[in-house]
């Protein structure tokens, strides 16, 4: 059996992968970046880069595409346009920048380490009322809150 881990770890190869550090002059170079976040929409309500567009990772494939309730026709229309991919730690948009080479973006990006990364290198965040999230309380948010019956039980403290 294979983890969430190890298969995004496998498609590595295949997909464009960008450090945080990398964003901004990435921006830069190529005006007109899709930024999609694709964590949940409490996660993205949270804190979110500044001029995201929130698609969840459940309906990516559905927003992708016209004539589905999930269409979201910016995403539609940017299959030959630059796309960055985020997420909290950057595996689910290892998986989605995958995906999304399947179904004909040419220019698609995964923010590697995702947000967690972006916060450490003091990029800015979001709120849901778009005002500035401070750092420290990002670092809070992004601490690992795993409780003790979600570990792996050959993992946990006897």
């Amino acid at each position: 059996m294979k983890t969430f881990a190890k298969i995004a770890e496998e498609i590595a190869p295949f997909i464009n992968e960008m450090m945080p550090w990398d964003v901004d002059d990435y921006l830069k170079a190529h005006p007109g970046t899709l930024i999609v976040d694709i964590r949940e929409v409490h996660e993205y309500d949270t804190m979110h880069v500044p001029d995201s567009l929130n698609v969840p990772r459940g309906i990516l494939e559905n927003a992708c595409e016209w004539d589905f309730e999930e269409t979201e026709p910016e995403l539609v229309e940017a299959r030959q346009r630059p796309v960055v991919l985020v997420c909290r730690s950057g595996n689910r948009t290892a998986l989605a920048a995958y995906t999304l080479q399947q179904m004909g973006y040419e220019r698609v990006v995964s923010l590697k380490t995702g947000l967690r990364g972006w916060n450490d290198y003091e990029l800015p965040l979001v709120d849901i009322e778009e005002k500035p999230v401070d750092i420290v309380d990002a670092d809070h948010y992004f601490v690992n809150k795993i409780l003790p019956e979600q570990r792996n039980p050959a993992n946990r403290p006897k």
